[in-house]
């Protein structure tokens, strides 16, 4: 099943096909597994431990850090900065409407958004913590959180590795940005667009761009959760731009499979808001989005946009900024009277 559609979106990619782009609004309410159903206690939980920079070794690393819900979802960075400096080897990709992915992060290792919440926390780059035992230990030293836990969770030894990524998932789940221009103009109202956008638009569909950013979230289609849907990138080669951005240099998924099938194979990210989360490209590698543009429409297209193609297309990736639903930031349950061993 996995092969087929990335080889059907390999296809259409090349332009063996031309496809009739499926115009969908994002729905304002994210899917949830029945396993987590979302309570308003849980998504306070989840808040908490998401800009809680204790959840790092050095207590300086939070998951806002890298994926700033102030901002558009990441860090505007091409490399995240974890504890100690250390600076990662992708772009973050943004926590807003993630929750319409089917996989996480950009080699899709993570089938569930529970499931990406634990990887950074241990990851020696990110959030440096040596283990989930560790994290469970100093949130039970916390006065709050074992009642913030039970909030969310009931009565009994309910401060978990489980329960916690089950928390910042169920917040994470509340990130969503409907109401975009683009949504507007699709859900009826014909004025939401700009007569530039509306070409940028048709422009996007008749280059191929939406064979693979397709959907409401612009990621592609609508998969059960833990199905991948993933793209050869780049597909075309290219001497110049591989000269100037290095987007070989990562294997992508086979990074994580170390299978040579799986060379160079990214989640398809979603577009939405992407006007505000440059740099882009899983190596953080292109400032502009202007210039991510022209590139993917050579190394995916094999296609030379003119500069008012270009513009016409950006401008239309602009309408694809929605409405933030507003952040008030949690107060955090304190240590008294001493701090932790921090690293």
């Amino acid at each position: 099943m996995f092969t087929l559609r990335l080889l059907t979106c390999a296809l259409l990619t090349a332009g063996a096909s031309a496809a009739v782009a499926d115009w969908q609004a994002l729905p304002a309410k994210a899917p949830e597994p029945a396993a987590n159903p979302s309570t308003p206690a849980k998504v306070e939980l989840g808040k908490m431990l998401y800009l809680d920079p204790r959840l790092s070794s050095t207590g300086t690393v939070s998951c806002n850090s890298c994926h700033n819900v102030m901002l558009g979802g990441e860090d505007n960075r091409g490399g995240s900065v974890g504890v100690h400096g250390q600076v990662g080897g992708r772009s973050a990709p943004t926590v807003w409407n993630s929750a319409f992915n089917s996989v996480q992060f950009w080699d899709g290792r993570a089938p569930s958004l529970e499931a990406q919440a634990k990887g950074p926390v241990t990851n020696p780059i990110e959030m440096g913590m040596k283990s989930w035992d560790d994290v469970v230990a100093r949130l039970k030293a916390i006065p709050g959180y074992p009642e913030a836990f039970a909030a969310a969770f009931g009565s009994g030894d309910v401060v978990t590795a489980d329960n916690a990524a089950n928390a910042i998932a169920a917040y994470e789940r509340t990130l969503i940005t409907p109401n975009s221009a683009y949504d507007k103009y699709v859900s009826g109202d014909k004025t939401a667009l700009t007569e530039q956008q509306v070409r940028g638009m048709n422009t996007f569909a008749e280059t191929g761009c939406s064979n693979c950013h397709s959907g409401p979230a612009f990621n592609g289609p609508t998969l059960p959760e833990g199905t991948p849907f993933f793209m050869k990138f780049p597909t075309f080669e290219n001497g110049m731009f591989e000269a100037k951005y290095g987007f070989s240099q990562d294997k992508g998924r086979a990074e994580v499979t170390k299978k040579t099938e799986d060379e160079h194979l990214f989640k398809v990210p979603t577009l939405r808001n992407v006007a505000l989360t440059a740099p882009y490209f899983h190596n953080g590698k292109v400032k502009t989005l202007d210039e991510a543009v022209r590139v993917m429409a050579k190394l995916q297209l094999n296609k030379d946009l003119s500069d008012q193609q270009i513009a016409d297309i950006v401008a239309f990736l602009n309408a694809l900024t929605g409405e933030f639903p507003k952040q008030q930031m949690p107060h955090l349950p304190g240590l008294p009277n001493k701090t932790f061993d921090y690293d």
